[in-house]
């Protein structure tokens, strides 16, 4: 038994010193015989090959060693361009021992000197600074306590969001600074930065100010980061003016599109890949907004979540100069249009997809008079595919309801479109250039489904029905007996003579653009009119025979058709010449005074006529 204590005792000193020796090792570690290890770890990550001139270990002894490198280089990647995208003549970083050991380094404090770094991405969304095949990505969360910066410059080049710049960057004890230039969709701007200082930080969050500033866009950023440089969680009180919303989306990347000069002020909160948008304020030409919305970004995707609201609303101020200019040239070449140019194409937003509500009090047009009062509706885009449903019209009397799909999912050049309207509640009285002659409830609806880049281009390309009914109104007697042919009665009919309006029905079949009548009624307690023919979509040409009855004895009843031509939107009513020649006129007072009329018509089944061209 003595002879087992003494042993034991002999090992005591030796499983005392190994464990020392080790602390030991550790603590007065030789870090610069790493200097190959470090160059391959980094060029691994990197994917190309990493110079470092000089790695040594300042302090002396401890845990929470210095180590200096001297003139790093990381040639710039082959797709990139020339050059290298790193170069730094000296660096000195702190950092604790122990979690090195398990793999993870946290650097404490780092002084760079002479840093020239030169970041890219490409077309694609391809950046230098990630790792080869995987996608970008942006700031992460760190404990670093210190960082000091002399004599840096960054280059950085964006040919996705068309962006560039050139900013010289310093840190110290009084705070973090940067200050460049740079163009943004080739618009100049001022770059500058300016935070609490990090290389010798507080604790609590990092404050800083951010500003792009430039005659044709300018933005300032007032805010913290939770803790210092760490972007993807901070809030920021944000201000912003531009000659165009896409120059606000180069640099917030949302998707956004092109707009008249925008200025907005909001209250954003960053929690990555979510930005959260709320008190959203400002105006888009001469309409206002606001509201709240929630960008998230997943699996290299942009999600709307929002809301916005207008008091008042010009939907041409959702066009760039560029744009309304572009839509002004196609309205003059073709003339007015009933159908609207707005374009539909959804090849641009491929990566956003959202659901945004939409409520606008007053919806108003610098180009004149607009039959819309108001809209409601939501917005849902998924992969390509935009419903507007329910969409609600508020129009100066009635309401148009229903929903629209624009949807380019499969790659097609241009997208379909389906439309599903109903018309209620509008009077023709309403209507405009009907200067109150006519009255009666109006009804309309259409089911369309057509390719194209525009509506209009989508409609005449279309296939579905379109149904048109007005009933229970009152028109001129000289009108009324002018549609049964009787050219006595309308000639003779005082002014103000009414006759009842039982009903217009008028639906059209179309198919490839081209809408078949069936049927065509006008159906008064004094005659009748039919019509047969088409409308030729998108230039909504009207080609219709018309033929006439009154439902009495006709005072002076002209055989033969007339013709509707022209457009919607300017139709003509042509008689031909041997209709209303002496001849004619002659044969139909004959008949008169014989009293051999042709037959008479009776009264249209409107509520049968009005169901089946307006549907279920």
């Amino acid at each position: 038994m003595t002879l087992r204590l003494r042993a034991g005792r002999r090992y005591v000193p030796v499983l005392v010193a190994v464990p020392l020796v080790l602390l030991l090792v550790i603590a007065a570690f030789p870090y610069g015989v790493l200097k190959g290890v470090v160059a391959d770890r980094l060029a691994k990550r990197f994917g190309r090959p990493v110079a470092i001139g000089a790695m040594d270990r300042v302090d002396t002894i401890g845990f929470t060693p210095t180590i200096r490198v001297r003139d790093v280089t990381i040639p710039q990647a082959g797709w990139a361009g020339t050059g290298n995208f790193l170069t730094l003549r000296e660096a000195r970083v702190t950092f604790p021992v122990w979690p090195l050991l398990t793999g993870t380094f946290r650097p404490r404090d780092i002084v760079a000197d002479g840093l020239q770094l030169a970041l890219v991405r490409d077309a694609n969304g391809r950046t230098n600074w990630s790792r080869p095949g995987e996608a970008e990505s942006g700031g992460a969360s760190s404990d670093l306590k210190g960082l000091t910066i002399r004599d840096a410059t960054i280059r950085y080049r964006d040919d996705k969001r068309r962006r560039s710049a050139v900013v010289q960057v310093s840190s110290d004890a009084q705070g973090l600074r940067a200050k460049g230039s740079g163009t943004i969709r080739g618009v100049p701007v001022r770059i500058a930065l300016d935070g609490a200082s990090v290389a010798q930080p507080s604790p609590g969050p990092w404050p800083f100010t951010a500003t792009i500033d430039g005659d044709r866009l300018s933005m300032r950023a007032k805010g913290s980061t939770d803790v210092p440089l760490d972007t993807d969680a901070m809030t920021l009180d944000v201000t912003a003016r531009a000659a165009d919303l896409r120059l606000i989306d180069a640099v917030i990347e949302a998707g956004l599109f092109g707009t008249q000069p925008v200025a907005l002020t909001a209250h954003v909160r960053h929690d990555a890949p979510k930005w959260i948008v709320n008190d959203l304020k400002g105006t888009i030409g001469q309409s206002d907004i606001a509201g709240h919305v929630t960008v998230d970004k997943q699996n290299g995707r942009t999600k709307l979540d929002g809301a916005v609201t207008a008091n008042r609303f010009d939907f041409g101020d959702l066009a760039s100069d560029e744009g309304r200019a572009e839509a002004a040239a196609r309205e003059r070449a073709i003339g007015p249009h009933v159908v609207p140019d707005t374009r539909i194409d959804l090849s641009k937003i491929g990566e956003t997809d959202g659901r945004i509500s939409l409520r606008i009090a007053r919806v108003v047009s610098r180009s004149g008079p607009t039959p819309v009062r108001a809209l409601s509706t939501v917005l849902a885009l998924d992969h390509k595919r935009l419903d507007v449903a329910p969409l609600t019209l508020v129009l100066a009397d009635g309401t148009a309801k229903g929903s629209l799909r624009v949807d380019q999912r499969d790659g097609a050049p241009s997208p379909l479109l389906t439309v599903d309207m109903r018309l209620s509640g509008t009077r023709v009285a309403a209507l405009p250039g009907t200067g109150g002659d006519f009255t009666g409830r109006i009804a309309a609806r259409a089911r369309l489904t057509g390719r194209g880049d525009t509506i209009r281009a989508a409609v005449g390309r279309s296939d579905g029905r379109i149904g048109f009914v007005v009933r229970d109104g009152t028109l001129p007697q000289r009108y009324a007996a002018a549609l049964g042919f009787d050219a006595g009665r309308a000639l003779l009919a005082g002014e103000s003579e009414r006759a009842r309006l039982r009903c217009v029905v008028v639906g059209l079949k179309v198919t490839d653009g081209l809408g078949h009548a069936a049927p065509m009624i006008v159906d008064t307690s004094a005659s009748q009119l039919r019509g047969t023919g088409t409308v030729r979509f998108p230039a909504e040409r009207l080609d219709m025979r018309l033929t006439g009855a009154p439902k009495g004895d006709g005072l002076l009843r002209l055989p033969g058709a007339a013709f509707l031509t022209g457009t919607l939107s300017a139709p003509e009513i042509v008689v031909p010449a041997q209709v209303k020649s002496v001849g004619n006129v002659l044969k139909a007072l004959g008949r008169a005074i014989t009293g051999k009329q042709e037959p008479r018509a009776g009264d249209a089944d409107c509520a049968a006529l009005s169901a089946r061209v307006l549907g279920s």
